[in-house]
């Protein structure tokens, strides 16, 4: 059982009068429109509270969230051409969610990367409606198939596979969103599209990954605040085991470089000065073998 479940079940016991769910995500919206000129800026911001609305107000999963346990995440989109006539925005969008250490002020990045073809349509006042087993609107696909993301993550880093269900919500919303006319959702159209990234997570040769990202979170930071030195070798040693292994297994998966692009500075400074050199020499081999463009970084971690 996640620790949503356990604590909203004895919270419910302990205070039977206070309502005890709440939405899973805490967004914010943030839309960059300074490439586009002459056009009023209203429709940015409308689109924007449209989005921060959308995303906050609505309870994505049945599971029963704390006000203090929703996830804090960002969606910085960037508006490159904007179409008025055809209401069609073409955009970039950086996404990324945050998950508290437990017992810590230390607050830790779960995900982190760049969706290229984020473009939709949007008349300034819509109202957005979804329905998961009818995938007809862009806009809203985009937002659940990311809101499932992060909430299945999250979940993973708590319990092992713990966000196994939303997960492959997530995937049945992509298999759902063929038939819409935008990219992003199609089988080998890119290798770091949408498609790609929540089917590969799936797949059943990264269960190592997934067992790593539980060991990372649960066993390694949240046990930091208790015992550094525990929390780091734990750290280690699902390093050496599960993130080699799915490497090794899988050495075409985009997944290990792109955790390893958005924990960069985490890692290195997890290391910098701390462990013996040959569990440090171990760390940076896999590393690197990963992810050789953030050597800057994996250098440190020999420091």
């Amino acid at each position: 059982m996640s620790k949503h479940k356990i604590f909203a079940f004895l919270l419910a016991f302990m205070i039977p009068m206070t309502t005890v769910t709440a939405q899973e995500l805490l967004a914010k919206v943030t839309i960059n429109h300074n490439q586009i000129q002459g056009t009023d800026a209203s429709v940015f911001d409308n689109l924007q509270e449209t989005l921060e609305q959308f995303i906050n107000d609505r309870q994505w999963t049945s599971l029963q969230f704390q006000k203090n346990e929703r996830i804090v995440c960002n969606f910085n989109i960037t508006v490159t051409k904007y179409d008025q006539s055809s209401n069609l925005f073409s955009c970039t969008a950086l996404i990324q969610a945050n998950r508290p250490v437990y017992n810590s002020a230390y607050t830790t990045t779960l995900y982190n990367n760049k969706d290229n073809e984020f473009n939709f349509e949007f008349a300034q006042f819509d109202q957005l409606n979804f329905n998961e087993e009818q995938i007809d609107n862009q806009l809203t696909a985009l937002i659940a198939y990311y809101a499932y993301l992060i909430i299945g993550l999250d979940l993973d880093s708590f319990s092992p596979m713990g966000g196994e269900d939303i997960l492959q919500r997530c995937l049945n919303l992509v298999n759902n969103a063929q038939n819409l006319n935008f990219s992003g959702w199609k089988a080998f159209e890119n290798d770091r599209n949408r498609f790609a990234f929540i089917n590969d997570y799936l797949e059943g040769a990264m269960k190592p990954f997934r067992q790593f990202q539980y060991d990372y979170y649960r066993t390694g930071l949240d046990e930091m605040a208790n015992n550094v030195e525990r929390g780091r070798t734990n750290i280690t040693t699902t390093i050496e085991t599960n993130l080699k292994k799915v490497h090794e297994d899988k050495p075409l998966s985009l997944l290990p470089q792109i955790w390893t692009d958005y924990k960069k500075d985490e890692l290195s400074n997890i290391y910098k000065g701390k462990g013996t050199q040959k569990e440090k020499e171990s760390v940076y081999e896999i590393l690197f073998s990963i992810n050789a463009s953030q050597n800057d970084f994996w250098s440190k971690i020999k420091e």
